[in-house]
């Protein structure tokens, strides 16, 4: 099966790499694991877990890299790095072209409903630094 390249994304001193499904040799550079159905939007518990990791991942090391993965890197990685850049104010269509530009394919149909309904679980979107981290976007 042919594989699309790793790609970077970069918004407001985060960076994420949007992969494929790792190799076994490389599963355990990965921090967590969060799954959830292929083809699907994630379930609510696993979006609150998703940006309590970011929270944390970024203010312990800042300047770091969260690498996210999928089978084919083009459903539920970008969702998730999608949800990370409307959580810091991007619009959720801008977040959806920004990810495009770069990887393109990424979402399907029931993705982009859920991500054109979505709506941020921060209280203030204007707000978009952590509360005790000047260098990274807010996720709360």
């Amino acid at each position: 099966m042919n594989h699309p390249a790793p790609v970077e994304i970069g918004y407001d001193n985060m960076r994420f790499l949007i992969t494929h499904n790792p190799t076994i040799a490389m599963l355990p550079k990965f921090t967590e694991d969060l799954p959830y159905p292929d083809g699907a939007p994630p379930p609510d518990d696993l979006v609150d877990d998703w940006l309590n990791l970011l929270k944390t991942k970024f203010r312990e090391e800042p300047g770091s890299c969260v690498a996210v993965h999928c089978v084919a890197g083009l459903g539920r990685a970008p969702v998730l790095v999608a949800l990370a850049l409307i959580e810091c104010g991007m619009k959720n269509n801008e977040a959806v072209q920004f990810i495009r530009q770069k990887r393109r394919g990424a979402f399907n149909t029931k993705q982009l409903l859920f991500l054109g309904q979505y709506r941020p679980k921060t209280r203030n979107r204007s707000r978009s630094r952590f509360k005790d981290s000047p260098a990274h976007c807010c996720i709360q």
